[in-house]
């Protein structure tokens, strides 16, 4: 074709390119007309009320964005609130209460205000308010009342001097120390939770490290370990006992760890010198047991101690590691504090006895007519944080006392106490691993030559020092095997009767492995279990090894996700049920209830943010994925499974033979159609419901085709090998 005078159409816009853009010329210019018709260009109506004459604080803080502009630094505003007038009412509106005719929802709405003003950190205000000491006067009027103490107002306080004790610190240090009676109020109010965070704040939130240390010296000499300890009498109100306990484990841990983090400072903490000292925890000790013994000053006084004997490592995930750790790797506590614990075991024992009395309660399996209490609980943890220590004089008091042994029937009495079998649990493991790792010269727990056990009527067989055949009071006295024996045995009756597997039968589990583990060490105690169990019980518990522990292992191991996997049998050809058995549920799920909450429990809880990301935003996720898949390739391995591939491949597959004469694929060549069928097996995602089972057997072929044709009969004409057998296949997994 000729071109003179062609020319080519113009370009097509399609309609909804032109509807998108007529609607953002519309969007755009409305936002414009909108910004100058309603004057949007002023972000605040604050510059407009700090113009007029007589505005009052109270209108400002009417405003919404009062907050936001203090902390943008509007200039305006912060000369406002700094005037000394201003500062005089935010002070009175978080010290004193607020009239009562006032509606409830509306009556503590300025306080708050004003204390989120006061501690917005603006260097303006802290410095006015730091620097000026009738305010500081009028801030600590508010601790010479006489409590109670409005506990909103209480933290609207503790929050303004916490926040000058960390910005204006040598003022606000310098004016209190002037006051001699700060820390008697301020332990007076101790019922108010504000004031113990007031206390921790003076402990941890001053810096530089000298004047930290001149603080805590300064804490020392006002006594307030001594006094704190004295707030612990049973005599005292529950509350007031409550939060000195919490400040006296708060100390403990904040002292250590800054005692790890500031290696500059080599003088030793003097309040944690204090509360480790052996004067200190006696005198918490008979504060706890002297009068009336409450439960209440039971459990906030065994919280201090439990504090105490805690792991000086970073985090407290190291619990369960005691298993594989063994007691040369336990931490040191200090000696002052076990030497002033272990005369008063015995006041301990007494309480598993005889606990402060606890009315009825109705859990999800019925009513408890005696609940196992706090009290107990805490003497539990107590005693195996005793034992974790592996201090030999502490492990003989508590085995001359025959404590495992009450600890044992608590065990087995309060079959659904979870937080009691953890602990009854870990003081098995740490007695078996501290007679494991014992001397055999000196077999430590087995040595009571001098102490008889006393507590179950039970007389102690005297070993001699240095002979192996010394018999382990876990075994003898407690009966540890027999009472494993006995409740599993019960335990599989009362389930084959139809009822509820126990509770405890998860920590029972793992209770007798680890029995098991130490046995196999080949230690001190396989000669108790193999010399001095009857003949009869020795053999039942070699029966229960052998068989129904290993089996229990074998299905508690098995991963939750791949029981959605198929697990054929090696015997026969049925399917067998791929889900998980209850035992392996309630195992896994138990192991779960057990697991420590350390301080990162909550950012390592719940799913993984970037499992619900966009493939687009993490194009690395599914390969991080394929990092972590594990197998193993053994070139060499020539098992049934790869012999019964090749001979399927070799029977479908045909070979090219160079000797035979080369087809030519062009040829035209008559199209014929078969009517046997040969039908094909393909290995794709089953969907597995339940109560659905398998079998890949001989398979009978249809009396009739879809295709017409007829089948084969009575073997006339060649067989068909089209369908493979997958009988001569192994499982592929197990």
């Amino acid at each position: 074709g000729e071109s003179a005078g062609y020319s080519l159409p113009p370009p097509t816009i399609p309609a909804c390119t032109k509807t998108r853009t007529r609607n953002l010329w519309v969007t755009t210019a409305t936002a414009a007309i909108m910004f100058w018709k309603f004057d949007l260009n002023n972000t605040s109506h604050i510059d407009q009320l700090l113009d007029r004459e007589g505005v009052t604080l109270r209108e400002l803080m009417e405003e919404e964005d009062v907050l936001q502009e203090c902390k943008a630094q509007n200039r305006k505003l912060l000369l406002f609130l700094s005037k000394d007038h201003c500062m005089q009412e935010l002070v009175t509106l978080i010290t004193e209460e607020p009239p009562a005719d006032l509606e409830e929802k509306t009556r503590f709405k300025f306080p708050n205000i004003a204390c989120e003003l006061l501690t917005s950190d603006v260097a303006l205000i802290n410095d006015k308010l730091g620097g000026d000491e009738s305010l500081l006067e009028k801030l600590y009027h508010f601790l010479e009342q006489e409590p109670p103490l409005n506990p909103l107002l209480a933290s609207f306080f503790s929050k303004t001097i916490g926040n000058l004790i960390a910005r204006k610190t040598d003022q606000v240090i310098s004016f209190l120390r002037k006051k001699h009676n700060f820390i008697s109020l301020v332990l007076n109010h101790i019922d108010a939770s504000a004031m113990m965070d007031l206390l921790l704040r003076l402990i941890s939130c001053v810096e530089p490290a000298l004047l930290r240390m001149e603080v805590l010296n300064w804490l020392n000499e006002e006594r307030l370990i001594q006094r704190l300890t004295e707030l612990m009498h049973t005599g005292r109100d529950e509350e007031r006992q409550s939060n000195a306990s919490q400040t006296l484990c708060d100390i403990i841990r904040l002292s250590r760890d800054q005692a790890n983090q500031l290696s500059e400072v080599t003088e030793p903490d003097p309040l944690l010198a204090v509360l480790e000292s052996q004067e200190n925890v006696a005198e918490l000790l008979k504060n706890m047991f002297e009068g009336e013994r409450t439960e209440a000053s039971v459990v906030n006084g065994t919280q201090v101690l439990l504090t105490l004997l805690e792991s000086r490592r970073s985090g407290l995930e190291g619990l369960m590691d005691l298993y594989s750790q063994g007691c040369e790797r336990s931490y040191t506590v200090n000696s002052s504090i076990l030497r002033a614990i272990e005369p008063h075991i015995k006041d301990f024992q007494q309480l598993l006895l005889n606990p402060p009395t606890r009315s009825a309660i109705l859990t999800t399996v019925g009513v408890l007519e005696q609940p196992l209490g706090s009290a107990r609980l805490h003497v539990a943890r107590l005693v195996a944080s005793l034992l974790q220590t592996c201090d030999l004089s502490i492990c003989q008091e508590i085995c001359r006392l025959n404590t495992m042994d009450l600890l044992l029937d608590l065990f087995f009495k309060y079959t659904w106490n979870n937080f009691l079998h953890l602990q009854v649990e870990l003081c098995v493991a740490s007695i078996l691993n501290h007679s494991a790792h014992a001397d055999l010269q000196n077999p430590g727990l087995q040595n009571h030559e001098e102490r008889p056990a006393t507590g179950t009527g039970s007389q102690v067989e005297e070993g001699t020092p240095g002979q192996n055949s010394t018999s382990d009071p876990l075994f003898q006295h407690c009966r540890l095997v027999q009472r494993i024996l006995g409740a599993w045995e019960e335990n599989d009756k009362i389930q084959a009767e139809g009822g509820r597997r126990r509770g405890n039968m998860g920590h029972l589990t793992r209770i007798a492995n680890t029995v098991v583990q130490n046995l196999e060490k080949g230690l001190i105690i396989i000669t108790c279990i193999s010399t001095e169990l009857p003949e009869d019980c020795r053999g039942r518990w070699e029966s229960f090894v052998g068989e129904t522990l290993r089996e229990t292992n074998r299905r508690n191991t098995v991963d939750l996700v791949s029981t959605h996997n198929l697990h054929s049998s090696s015997e026969d050809d049925d399917m067998e049920s791929p889900f998980p058995n209850d035992l392996s549920i309630q195992q896994a799920f138990s192991d779960y209830q057990i697991q420590q909450m350390t301080a990162n429990f909550v950012d390592q809880f719940g799913f993984n943010d970037e499992e619900f990301s966009e493939h687009d935003e993490n194009i690395n996720a599914a390969f991080d994925r394929i990092a972590e898949i594990n197998f193993n390739i053994d070139a060499d391995d020539h098992s049934a499974n790869a012999a019964a591939f090749e001979a399927c491949c070799k029977e479908r597959i045909q070979q090219f033979d160079d000797c035979e004469e080369e087809e030519d694929i062009w040829d035209e060549k008559e199209i014929n159609y078969a009517t046997q069928i040969k039908a094909r097996s393909r290995y794709s995602t089953w969907m597995i419901y339940p109560g659905w089972t398998a079998s890949f057997g001989e398979t009978e072929v249809s009396s009739s085709s879809a295709w017409g044709g007829s089948p084969q009969q009575d073997g006339e004409g060649p067989q068909d090998t089209s369908w493979a057998s997958f009988t001569e296949f192994q499982p592929f997994s197990r």
